[in-house]
């Protein structure tokens, strides 16, 4: 079964800065600058027929247009529900004096984002004594000795 991946989020390498335009897609969330913060579906693109991008109302209601250079649009973050670590090594890079652990963060619509998760020296240092007692836990509760 193939990943999905959380269709708010911008494209990597793209800057959302003020003014950056968002192109969002058919169906995506899209926050627009002009109507106060307004959150609406992208209900119809841009196109010869029609020059602005048509959003509504999630769960129906109010519709509006926005330009069609995306300038007044933002994307709506997914909320994250939980990070989960992967299966890969993490590395420690000494130059910079830090660790990173591979993790995929899950986001409520069921789609799911690769990131890294950067711990200082002394950060990881924490969690190995943590990872150790929770260990020691459930040796114990599963009546093992380690």
């Amino acid at each position: 079964m193939a990943e999905q991946t959380s269709k708010q989020l911008p494209t990597r390498g793209v800057e959302l800065g003020a003014g950056a335009p968002f192109h969002p897609r058919l169906g995506d969330l899209a926050l627009d600058l002009a109507k106060g913060g307004q959150i609406g579906v992208v209900v119809d693109l841009p196109s010869e027929s029609s020059k602005s991008f048509h959003l509504r109302l999630p769960g129906g209601g109010g519709d509006w247009r926005a330009k069609a250079d995306g300038t007044t649009l933002r994307p709506v973050a997914v909320p994250v529900t939980h990070v989960s670590p992967q299966q890969r090594d993490a590395v420690y890079d000494a130059r910079a004096q830090q660790a990173a652990l591979p993790v995929t963060v899950h986001h409520e619509d069921g789609g799911t984002t690769e990131s890294v998760l950067v711990l200082t020296p002394a950060q990881v240092e924490l969690y190995h004594l943590q990872l150790g007692q929770l260990i020691e836990r459930r040796a114990k509760h599963l009546g093992r000795e380690l």
